[in-house]
């Protein structure tokens, strides 16, 4: 099991959530960590709040574009020989029926957790097979296991993710590298994707789509942290995080088709499962 204390880290999508808690938690164990947001505010929030807020650098990178982030990690690599674990976090939630997303929210979407998440392993690769142990983390979705009305574009971004990471997986195993890669499957994580996504019906606002969200939260951001840390220092290839995705991961294995049938009569008994 690889120790994260003293190491060196990678975090995008850190103004915010999981990728907060996470550069919270590295901070505490005496990491250096560079971390990345599109939001200039929040992310300089999220530095001021480390415990170590000397031995952070952070940068306002778009993770949808390629080249930014390729520059982010020359950057990086100007000041460090290696990095030992990059988290490929950043991501948004866009609310809508499949036929009525837009082509311009559907880019969007797909542009930063699809994408992002493709850049940002491009980018940290050479960096990451210098480290003794690197780790790299891919943040998929509970939603990357199922598919949900409403969340097809989400949905596509996320399976994405799952099965370039699957494939990415096997090709560093195959190619004897020491880096191992987790892909993780979060259930409702307390954050702000919700309040801060898109949604097709105008009449929603970014509260509503908060207040409806948190009624599937089960794991809080600090303990999805510590969750993906384990999990990315043990060198899981997977990891389903929090009781919900648990749930589903079992219920897929056993009803891979009429999966949507069963949740939907749990549904109808009041037992919330999304």
């Amino acid at each position: 099991m690889v120790d994260f204390n003293g190491k060196c880290a990678v975090i995008t999508g850190a103004g915010s959530g999981i990728g907060r808690a996470l550069a919270q938690a590295l901070s505490a164990q005496g990491c250096t960590l560079f971390i990345s947001d599109i939001n200039e505010k929040t992310l300089a929030e999220t530095q001021r709040s480390l415990t170590a807020p000397d031995r952070s650098v952070a940068a306002c990178v778009d993770v949808a574009d390629r080249d930014a982030v390729m520059r982010w990690a020359q950057d990086i690599a100007g000041s460090t020989a290696a990095v030992d674990l990059v988290v490929n976090n950043a991501g948004v939630a866009l609310i809508a029926q499949a036929t009525a997303t837009s082509q311009e929210d559907f880019h969007w979407l797909m542009n930063i957790n699809f994408w992002g998440v493709v850049h940002g392993c491009e980018a940290f690769m050479p960096l990451l097979e210098r480290a003794p142990a690197g780790r790299l983390v891919n943040i998929s979705s509970v939603f990357g296991l199922i598919g949900v009305p409403t969340q097809a574009a989400y949905n596509a971004a996320k399976f994405a993710v799952r099965g370039y990471s699957e494939a990415l997986r096997q090709e560093l195993e195959l190619a004897g590298s020491r880096v191992r890669l987790c892909c993780v499957h979060p259930g409702g994580i307390g954050t702000n994707i919700a309040r801060s996504g898109r949604n097709a019906d105008p009449a929603v606002t970014p509260e509503d789509q908060h207040q409806a969200f948190i009624q599937h939260v089960r794991t809080s951001a600090d303990e999805a942290a510590r969750q993906i840390l384990k999990a990315a220092a043990r060198g899981k290839p997977r990891l389903l995080l929090g009781p919900d995705a648990r749930f589903l991961g079992l219920l897929l294995r056993f009803f891979p088709v009429s999966y949507p049938r069963f949740i939907k009569q749990l549904q109808s008994l009041g037992q919330d499962v999304t």
